[in-house]
């Protein structure tokens, strides 16, 4: 990478001098461009690149200097810049150049601004070449000598040490920089934070926060939304890319991309916009994006502060970002109550505790049939939508799902205190699951989809059980057997639901007797009942 991309792929945001700039030891970011007194050559290896008595150095705070050669001076410079373009907030639009050597060719070795931003004017049409091209630079002996870059301090610095830790989830620490940044005296109108996540459903969440209204609103992203134009068409998706950041006038017609909400944001206000990435520890990055509502936009002074802040800010995003993972995690893996207990701490062997719940264990019908006629991905969508009906059924009526267990499901209906209540609300989702899978229709199946459903009550363990570094937060006790077994019977009995005495004690004669069944592995007979509609049904399945 060369200096000058470091920054292109650093580059974020800010705004006005006021007090902060002032807070930094008169040393706020900058760019400093100055004409090199004498001759400077560029050498690869043995070529010389580049030879110029007009070469510009450029400092930029805490990167090494970059030099700067008019394109006539370039000896080895292809005639036609290459494809590749990215942005930077500070300086403009980077175009890349291949070199061409004698006996090879260095692709995008070097890198020009065409049409730069007002502080970056000095060079503009001007070559800057990678580091690891140019082998050395022969001229002034203080050619890449640094200057004094100064520190960060100031207000916003001391609230991202003190203060910002405080914050819970990503949603407060968006309102909090907001409100911070304008009480610092950067000119901000609007504030996004959009971070990727891991989810089944959603890609990630955008948080936006309006100065005008101090609330942050939430959108969720789908993945389907990554495939549209409004996603493909937008500076998110160029700075996740590792194009840089994105600084554009909204005064102007003339854009470096069309990005379409720049037009929205023109039409709210806004003066000046600027996209930042934010970089997570594992390398993916995640974005930033500032909207200013004042005359001038944003000054390089403050859009250089938060440049400088933006890795703390993106560890806080990423610490939030990591717990809300882990939720969304354990929720998918685990469920929603399994999930808090594992979050909660109960992390070991043996955690967890007994309770009273109904248990219920659905399969689905005939499976082994619609294994061996339907290719593979047809019967994996008809096992998703038996899955997606089951667990709608349980969520419904406060169950939770624990397992899938090939293509079985175990739920838990815990009392809570009232051993009637479970009972019902595991009666109910059982007819439910039954009328709803009976209506399922996945592609490549014209036949009706059926299913069993086993029902117990009793004392479970609710815990960890399995090895001491592989464990499985589930349900263990006699209910959890009786229900998978109650399920296989249903399937040789050609019944859909059967359950046992201790759930058709809350029923009001609507489930009828079908005597005493032996189970395998279970030492007594067991008392089975029924729905009245299912009490004649036509025989094995």
């Amino acid at each position: 990478m060369g200096t000058d991309v470091v920054a292109l792929d650093r580059s974020f945001a800010g705004d006005h001098l006021g007090a902060m700039a002032q807070s930094m030891d008169d040393l706020p970011y900058r760019l400093m461009v100055k004409p090199v007194e004498g001759h400077v050559v560029a050498w690869s290896g043995n070529n010389v690149i580049a030879a110029s008595d007009h070469a510009l150095v450029m400092h930029e705070t805490r990167l090494p200097p970059t030099i700067y050669f008019p394109k006539d001076d370039i000896r080895v410079l292809a005639p036609e810049p290459s494809a590749r373009r990215t942005f930077c907030p500070f300086k403009g639009t980077a175009t890349y150049w291949d070199l061409r050597l004698k006996g090879r060719t260095i692709a995008d070795g070097a890198w020009s601004y065409e049409r730069t931003l007002e502080e970056a004017r000095d060079i503009e049409g001007y070559i800057g070449f990678f580091p690891d091209v140019v082998d050395r630079y022969d001229g002034p002996d203080d050619l890449l000598e640094r200057t004094d870059d100064g520190h960060v301090s100031g207000a916003l610095v001391d609230w991202l040490m003190r203060e910002a830790w405080h914050c819970s989830d990503a949603t407060a620490l968006t309102r909090a920089l907001g409100r911070r940044f304008v009480e610092d005296g950067i000119a901000i109108s609007r504030l996004n934070a959009s971070i990727w996540s891991l989810h089944p459903q959603e890609a990630g969440v955008s948080y936006i926060w309006s100065r005008s209204t101090d609330t942050v609103e939430t959108m969720h992203v789908v993945y389907d939304e990554l495939a549209t134009d409004a996603y493909r068409d937008s500076p998110i998706r160029h700075v996740t890319e590792g194009l840089g950041g994105v600084r554009q006038s909204l005064l102007t017609d003339e854009a470096e991309f069309p990005f379409p909400i720049m037009a929205d944001l023109k039409a709210e206000g806004g003066t000046d916009y600027v996209a930042m990435p934010l970089p997570f520890s594992n390398g993916q990055i995640h974005v930033m994006t500032m909207t200013s509502d004042h005359p001038e936009g944003f000054t390089t002074a403050n859009l250089g502060l938060v440049f400088e802040c933006s890795n703390v800010i993106s560890r806080f995003y990423e610490v939030l970002a990591q717990r809300a993972n882990a939720v969304a995690l354990l929720e998918t893996y685990l469920g929603e109550g399994t999930g808090a207990r594992v979050l909660g701490g109960e992390i070991r062997r043996g955690d967890g505790d007994d309770i009273d719940a109904a248990i219920l264990f659905c399969d689905l019908r005939e499976s082994t049939k619609w294994d061996a006629r339907l290719d593979r991905d047809t019967y994996l969508a008809l096992l998703n939508a038996f899955f997606e009906a089951v667990v709608d059924d349980v969520k419904q009526n406060q169950g939770e799902v624990l397992k899938f267990v090939g293509d079985g499901v175990l739920a838990v209906f815990p009392s809570g205190g009232d051993d009637d209540a479970a009972r019902a609300r595991a009666l109910r989702a059982a007819s439910g699951i039954v009328q709803h899978v009976e209506t399922l229709a996945p592609p490549g199946i014209d036949e009706t989809i059926g299913c069993t459903v086993g029902i117990d009550f009793g004392r479970v363990t609710y815990g960890n059980v399995g090895s001491k570094d592989r464990l499985d937060f589930t349900v263990i006790g006699r209910p959890a057997i009786v229900a998978a077994r109650l399920s296989d019977l249903a399937k040789v009995e050609g019944h859909v639901i059967l359950a046992t005495a201790d759930i058709a004690v809350v029923d009001d004669g609507r489930l009828i007797p079908l005597g005493e069944r032996s189970l395998h592995n279970i030492a007594e007979t067991i008392g089975i009942f029924t729905p009245e509609s299912d009490a004649q049904a036509p025989g094995v399945s």
